[in-house]
């Protein structure tokens, strides 16, 4: 049997649709006015023209603004080392339209607005375009009553776990990345995706989706839509992983004279083996000494004499034509001298 669907806030009293904000965010509304007008969409305006309402645009405005202010204060703080360029490609990453309409859903944002006729039979409740809107004029409003602190205090709620992403390089991968790397580097499987519910009407299902590693459920998550169900539950399944992974890592041997279990090579054998082949690291061979051959013995002065050069030796006509200025020697002759 399918739950019934959720009524909308929204028809309630102006007081009441304020007092459930303020209790989503667990943070204190200054003014209800522009906290009553943080939620009107300028459809509801149209439809009510004569009783004076004021729309979201405007706030809108300011809270994109402010957001943005937000964010880079906060990434100012954890990240000193980072360069301009580094900066602005995480807070691009945290403050799109995906990220914004991600945690209007989970302050339940949808129920609470305020809309025309015509956007309300088009599921306007969960347009993502809407719902980031919706969040960047609440954010104007916890602004202008009191200031960055509540804004600063909202951005570490829902986007703590995105800076310690972002620190571990892994905030341009999605959860669905991350899982299938770490399951197959580590696992040597592949995660396998299963619709198992469907609720809720064709304009605003909730669908349900498991996680399979191994033929073992690692998570179970839940969206509007299925790629995001499997998100959720791929956000699960690391979890998992981590978990157990921690306890079923060995633990050192204690030292002497400390006392501790040892775990046994059937104990290790078997962590091992629930947590899948890991991936074997490259042998490095280093050749033995045998393998290198000597260079042959030469002796020294043997050695030495092939190594000094040669002076090249003059030809015969060069030795019998001197330079001139140079001594010529005479030859001996043969023949006995004349006597006198």
């Amino acid at each position: 049997m399918e739950p019934p669907e959720r009524p909308a806030l929204s028809s309630q009293s102006p007081l009441a649709v304020v007092e459930a904000l303020r209790a989503r965010l667990g943070l204190p509304l200054a003014d209800p006015g522009l906290a009553l007008a943080a939620l009107t969409h300028k459809s509801f305006v149209n439809e009510h023209r004569g009783d004076g309402l004021q729309d979201n645009e405007r706030l809108e405005f300011l809270g994109d603004a402010v957001i943005d202010l937000a964010v880079s204060h906060r990434l100012m703080e954890q990240f000193p080392g980072a360069r301009e360029g580094e900066l602005s490609k995480i807070r691009a990453a945290l403050v799109d339209e995906a990220g914004l309409s991600r945690i209007a859903r989970e302050l339940d944002l949808g129920p609470l607005l305020r809309l025309g006729r015509g956007e309300e039979l088009t599921g306007g409740r969960e347009k993502s375009s809407l719902l980031a809107d919706a969040l960047e004029a609440v954010v104007a409003a916890l602004y202008l009553g009191g200031g960055l602190t509540p804004v600063l205090a909202l951005v570490d709620r829902f986007l703590g776990e995105a800076f310690q992403r972002a620190a571990a390089g892994t905030l341009d991968r999605d959860y669905k990345t991350q899982i299938q790397e770490l399951a197959q580097s580590r696992m040597r499987a592949s995660p396998r995706y299963r619709v198992v519910a469907e609720h809720g009407p064709d304009h605003s299902k909730v669908f349900e989706v498991e996680l399979e590693l191994r033929g073992e459920v690692a998570g179970r998550g839940a969206g509007r839509s299925k790629k995001d169900a499997e998100q959720a539950a791929a956000k699960l399944a690391l979890e998992w992983i981590g978990e157990r992974t921690a306890e079923l890592k060995p633990s050192l041997p204690p030292a002497t004279g400390d006392s501790g279990h040892v775990p046994a090579e059937d104990e290790l054998a078997a962590a091992s083996e629930s947590l899948g082949p890991l991936v074997p690291e490259p042998e490095v061979r280093v050749p033995s000494a045998k393998t290198v051959p000597e260079p042959p013995s030469v002796p020294r002065k043997r050695a030495a004499r092939k190594a000094a050069p040669r002076k090249p030796r003059p030809s015969r006509s060069a030795r019998r034509t001197a330079a001139p200025g140079t001594p010529v020697r005479k030859r001996r002759s043969s023949k006995p001298a004349s006597e006198g």
